[in-house]
């Protein structure tokens, strides 16, 4: 969707929401938000509606209040408040309902209130806050730790190719090892964009503030599965190893033991 096309369809969603006195808010989030960074034309539309007690399931099953929702082609329910709703265009919309009491479920981190008749902004920063707090926790996992799950989710994930179980080796080397690697990569690489970064998702931006490193990352997981090990363990071990305190070389060089074998299958 270009730009003045998305923009254009934030203000129908304005307006038709802002009619309805059942919704007291609407909260974007994400490219939505434009806080940090602005909708292109890959950006879908990620929102939150706020309702008086009782409205939300007529948000969730009916969409006339959409725009163009004669158009929707898919709708399904992802969660037991948010839906994804896919328009022939290919637009996508991912949105959630809440009542006010049950806004605490919610994770926030780039947010914009479109339409607020209840006082959301004070509950929402809060939220926003709370948010930043758990994934300051998650960010304490220790360095052994992830470092160790890196090392043995890409020990498994060769494994598994070599057995045959392909996909489930895919997985655990292009997921799992690399959902491990980034904290650390983020924690010791320096950057002078590090609001660009997603603290619900560390895959999410991550080669705008790493440009360089973003590269060599993605090229690797292009590769085929052993050889992506391969590459992921270099990178770490370059990036890393001065970085970590007790570096396990001994480990790292029994996994690229392990990895040459399964290259040789």
């Amino acid at each position: 969707m270009k730009p003045e096309a998305y923009a254009a369809f934030t203000e129908a969603l304005i307006r038709n929401l802002s009619a309805d006195p059942r919704v007291i808010g609407l909260i974007a989030a994400g490219s939505m938000a434009q806080t940090d960074h602005a909708p292109d034309v890959w950006s879908d539309h990620d929102f939150w509606i706020v309702t008086v007690p009782g409205a939300q399931e007529h948000f969730r099953t009916v969409f006339d209040w959409l725009p163009d929702s004669a158009r929707l082609v898919l709708a399904f329910r992802e969660t037991q408040h948010g839906l994804k709703l896919l328009y022939d265009t290919g637009h996508l919309i991912e949105y959630a309902v809440f009542d006010e009491a049950e806004m605490d479920v919610v994770r926030i981190n780039s947010y914009r209130l479109l339409i607020d008749r209840a006082n959301l902004a004070g509950r929402l920063a809060a939220l926003q806050a709370r948010t930043v707090s758990e994934a300051a926790r998650r960010a304490e996992q220790s360095d052994s730790y992830l470092f160790g799950q890196f090392l043995t989710n890409l020990l498994v994930g060769v494994g598994r190719h070599a057995r045959g179980e392909h996909l489930s080796g895919h997985d655990f080397v292009r997921r799992q090892a690399i959902g491990h690697l980034l904290p650390l990569l983020v924690k010791y690489i320096p950057t002078d964009r590090p609001g660009l970064l997603d603290n619900l998702d560390p895959l999410r931006r991550f080669e705008f503030a790493f440009p360089a490193l973003g590269e060599q990352l993605d090229a690797a997981l292009a590769l085929d599965t052993p050889s992506a090990a391969d590459a992921l363990l270099d990178i770490a071990d370059s990036a890393l190893r001065a970085h970590l305190a007790d570096y396990p070389a001994a480990a790292v060089a029994a996994v690229r033991g392990t990895i040459a074998l399964a290259a040789a299958e």
